[in-house]
């Protein structure tokens, strides 16, 4: 096994990026995404926008890992930015050998350097094996999230 490295995803990158999103609790109960044109135009915008970036987890060129890293600026906490993590995830025969933590330790010090003044993320209710591990890494259950599907 050769060290992870994290960097910026590439448009060749993203049937990998599917299948990871796919592949946890509740991705498994559906199909597996293909590249559409939504897809696409989705990677295209998420690429050009400078307040968004979607981090791979590649081991010799095999991606093990994903999230996205977006930044958003606001008034409060004196005009800090703040960095919202989405769409983490660790490939399942990657899971539990620290992965996921270290993909984290480097996602909150990319905003740390940013000079961002905290670090959010939401995570779906059923994900109990998430909330402890978000938990472990000092994460707090502050407010409570809602979503309205349009």
């Amino acid at each position: 096994m050769t060290e992870v490295i994290f960097r910026e995803a590439v448009r060749a990158d993203l049937p990998a990026v599917l299948a990871l999103l796919a592949d946890d609790v509740l991705g498994r109960t559906r199909d597996l995404p293909e590249v559409d044109e939504a897809y696409e135009r989705a990677f295209a915008d998420l690429d050009a926008d400078a307040r968004n970036q979607l981090i791979v987890a590649d081991d010799g060129g095999e991606l093990v890992g994903c999230f996205q890293l977006t930044y958003i600026p606001g008034l409060g906490r004196h005009g800090a930015e703040r960095c919202l993590i989405e769409s983490v995830r660790v490939r399942s025969d990657r899971r539990g050998r620290g992965l996921g933590r270290t993909m984290m330790r480097w996602a909150i010090d990319q905003a740390r350097e940013r000079g961002c003044a905290l670090v959010q993320l939401t995570t779906d209710k059923q994900r109990a094996d998430a909330h402890r591990f978000y938990r472990d890494l000092g994460f707090v259950a502050s407010h409570e999230g809602m979503k309205l599907a349009l």
